[in-house]
């Protein structure tokens, strides 16, 4: 059994440096998350993400659209076919979106 103070403490530190993630690991930002416009729907239509997460929407379909927050936060403006629109989500809440040109197509992001 180990008594000695120093060697305890260097073990305890060397256990703290290995279990404990560092502040800039925790902070880093979350992979960015995708969503595909195709047959003229955001898919999936809902997703949740961490705060710090970007958002990625591609378009697919043979139209333009667009990605429209519904509280004006952002706007990708029009989107043709393999065009994509990308925004960062830094606060939480829920952030409703749509296309403007079709505004039947409807998507919804939960920052958490």
């Amino acid at each position: 059994m180990l008594r000695n103070p120093r060697i305890m403490a260097a073990i305890a530190a060397a256990f703290l440096i290995t279990a404990v993630p560092s502040l800039a690991q925790t902070q880093q930002a979350q992979p960015p998350q995708s969503i595909a416009i195709r047959n003229f729907d955001f898919s999936p239509m809902s997703i949740t993400v961490k705060t710090g997460t970007s958002v990625t929407w591609k378009n697919l379909d043979g139209e333009p659209h667009t990605v429209t927050s519904l509280d004006g936060l952002f706007r990708s403006g029009g989107l043709d076919t393999g065009d994509s629109f990308s925004f960062k989500f830094e606060k939480p809440g829920i952030y409703k979106y749509a296309c403007s040109i079709h505004p039947r197509m409807l998507g919804t992001i939960v920052v958490q």
